[in-house]
């Protein structure tokens, strides 16, 4: 049984819209879903489909590494290795050692790689002005019934592939 002091914390916490949550949820899966859906038909797997955005993303920071890519996508190290071992058999991203740091691996889109991702894209972006709308919405009504300042809860763990 809670103690009063746990009781009186709770007592000042905000509303939970559990009903808006689970729509924004919902939400979100189905636009991961299409997206996962589509890479797969383009014959890549969702992860590799990240993989390829995360590394055209972040091309205007300079060379991309395979530790840069474990953290954006919140994988292992040899996960992210394994990743790109396969786009590199599929010749959608070549990979070469740093040149200031030789322990380094840095990895590149091929034009392959990039025409995959550009075709990918844009079908999402196609599907994002259908979908995007009823997302924000949600977003919103969350946002707008939040009046509460919350602490911050605390910072998740990277799941680990």
């Amino acid at each position: 049984m809670p103690t009063r002091s746990v009781k009186k914390r709770l007592s000042g916490a905000p509303r939970v819209d559990y009903a808006t949550l689970a729509v924004l949820r919902y939400q979100i899966r189905r636009f991961l879903h299409v997206r996962e859906t589509a890479a797969r038909a383009a014959g890549i797997e969702p992860q590799q489909y990240l993989l390829l955005l995360q590394l055209k993303g972040l091309e205007p920071k300079g060379s991309t590494t395979i530790g840069v890519l474990a953290e954006r996508l919140q994988v292992r190290h040899h996960s992210a290795v394994e990743l790109v071992d396969r786009l590199v058999a599929r010749r959608l991203v070549t990979r070469r050692r740093a040149r200031r740091d030789r322990r380094g691996v840095v990895v590149r889109l091929t034009a392959k790689g990039h025409a995959v991702l550009r075709r990918l894209v844009l079908y999402s972006l196609a599907e994002l002005e259908t979908e995007g709308p009823a997302l924000v919405t949600v977003l919103r009504r969350l946002m707008a019934r939040s009046t509460t300042r919350t602490p911050k809860p605390p910072r998740p763990r990277p799941e680990r592939a």
